[in-house]
């Protein structure tokens, strides 16, 4: 298979982590004969320095002319003074909206060998496998009108009956291949749109017969999620809502730097780390690229179709940790390792693949 891959390294750890991800593409390509060529490409903190504009229109073209885009992390307090629209997540939201990304998949597993890696009690987290499917084009971060003063702001949270429903949509298809079951996170009795927002999923639960829908408001939800995670198979959420919790959901595993995602929805999708730009330890050699590698996962699944070669990823990177090798963010790793030396060791494993250990 040939696929061009534009390659957004962003700011802070971004050039770090993607630098890695692009290497076990590279290798994914070299073992199962396939052709992937890269593109680089400004956005963020990185553009807004080059060009003013956190995305700027050759991006983009370089954006729309690929099979898949791979994205680090953008933003750093250099450019938290600059107005909205230099800023660099602005530069992010507006690509998710330029290339019609309206689901975010974000998976939260908690590894065998990391289960002492989160401040909670192994008997917790231990067996967690859910899926966050967050809207992404829709709600708080984009809707109108906004303004801001130093006496003042105003924001506004809409939402639509179809842009609900293709997202939930997509979390109902997910569930059906899963374990059957979708809960859906809103705060349906405060707000008019989360109204809306049950009323679409409970209209769309007759088509999925096979599985389970519950409703849950998101702060009562917000604890739930830490204290029984292995109850939630599928979580459907808004987009300011899934921003929060999946963040959130980061302590189950054991850390930030470990959680991938896949934002779809348009002929192109964007896979990128849930991880910020991290810019303290930006050039240290310190960052996790784990997620990063798994986001390439999710490209290869979900972006180009190619189940066995996201699943020698996802081996390669199961193989590391159970070796017991990490970078320092994940805490009781007994070799820990910088970003490039770990980024080595699962390129090593995808060359020489070993079986993944069941779940």
């Amino acid at each position: 298979m040939d696929a061009h891959i534009t390659v957004l390294a962003g700011d802070g750890v971004g050039p770090e982590v993607t630098a890695e991800a692009v290497a076990c593409l590279s290798a994914v390509a070299e073992r199962f004969g396939h052709r992937f060529t890269f593109q680089d490409a400004l956005i963020g903190g990185a553009a807004v320095d080059a060009s003013g504009d956190p995305l700027p229109e050759a991006t983009l073209t370089s954006c729309r002319a690929s099979h898949a885009v791979l994205l680090g992390a953008v933003g750093g307090p250099a450019w938290d003074r600059h107005p909205r629209a230099q800023r660099p997540e602005s530069g992010l939201l507006r690509l998710r909206k330029a290339l019609g990304l309206f689901a975010n998949l974000r998976p939260v597993t908690v590894h065998p060998a990391l289960e002492d890696a989160s401040p909670l009690k192994p008997e917790v987290v231990c067996g967690t496998d859910l899926m966050f499917v967050r809207e992404l084009s829709g709600g708080l971060y984009f809707g109108e009108p906004r303004s801001y003063s130093d006496d003042a702001a105003v924001n506004t949270l809409p939402y639509t009956r179809p842009e609900v429903e293709r997202v939930a949509k997509v979390a109902f298809d997910l569930a059906s291949r899963r374990r059957k079951r979708l809960v859906s996170v809103d705060k349906a009795n405060v707000l008019e749109t989360s109204r809306l927002w049950r009323k679409v999923v409970d209209d769309l639960a007759p088509a999925y017969p096979d599985v389970a829908v519950q409703h849950a408001y998101v702060d009562s939800f917000a604890m739930a999620l830490i204290t029984r995670p292995r109850d939630f198979d599928v979580v459907l959420t808004e987009n300011l809502f899934g921003d929060i919790l999946s963040d959130e959901a980061a302590v189950l595993a054991g850390s930030l730097g470990l959680l991938p995602s896949a934002s779809l929805g348009g002929s192109v999708g964007l896979f990128e780390p849930i991880h910020g730009s991290a810019p303290d330890i930006a050039g240290q050699d310190r960052a996790n690229p784990i997620g990063t590698i798994l986001s390439a996962a999710m490209l290869l699944r979900h972006g180009l179709g190619l189940e066995a070669e996201a699943a020698a990823v996802e081996g390669a990177v199961d193989a590391v940790l159970r070796s017991g090798h990490g970078t320092g963010d994940l805490q009781g790793a007994r070799h820990p390792q910088g970003t490039r030396a770990l980024g080595t060791r699962i390129r090593e494993g995808i060359h020489a693949p070993v079986a993944a250990t069941p779940r």
